[in-house]
């Protein structure tokens, strides 16, 4: 059983509680996702991100295959960290840990992600030919539209 992990960190020139405030916002999802993925939150309760929050959205990752997700909000430190957990979804193992801490400037976030792809060896290739290039550019993307929208950290 192969589980891939994926490690992403930024800083952003804003302070704690505005990053907080964004970044534990499922509503803000939709901001920082490639619009080429078709993104679409279905349903969720309009509150910030708390431990058993249930999101369900919409998105269209590959070949614009629409794909139902949903995650769920399984621990959350105020202003300091948040997992989300897939419970229905692409994947056969979804784990995904946004950590957040307030440095001279700025803050920075950091994401940890552990994934299995599904189908045992031929998702674990499926992985190496694409998914793992596709999710690298779905944080790319975010990390640009994060600077766009708060400037970069100096």
């Amino acid at each position: 059983m192969k589980i891939f992990k994926l490690k992403y960190s930024q800083k952003l020139p804003i302070n704690l509680n505005e990053a907080w405030d964004f970044l534990s916002s499922p509503n803000n999802l939709e901001l920082i996702t490639p619009k080429s993925m078709d993104f679409n939150i279905i349903d969720w309760d309009k509150k910030k991100a708390y431990p058993g929050q249930i999101i369900q959205y919409t998105v269209r990752p590959i070949l614009g295959i629409k794909i139902n997700w949903v995650t769920e909000i399984t621990q959350v430190r105020d202003k300091e960290f948040f997992i989300d957990e897939q419970r229905f979804g692409p994947y056969t193992f979804w784990h995904h840990k946004h950590f957040i801490k307030e440095i001279e400037g700025g803050v920075i976030m950091e994401d940890v992600i552990h994934y299995k792809p599904p189908f045992g060896l031929i998702g674990v290739l499926l992985n190496f030919l694409f998914i793992n290039s596709k999710l690298n550019s779905v944080f790319k993307h975010r990390e640009l539209e994060l600077i766009k929208n708060f400037g970069n950290f100096k």
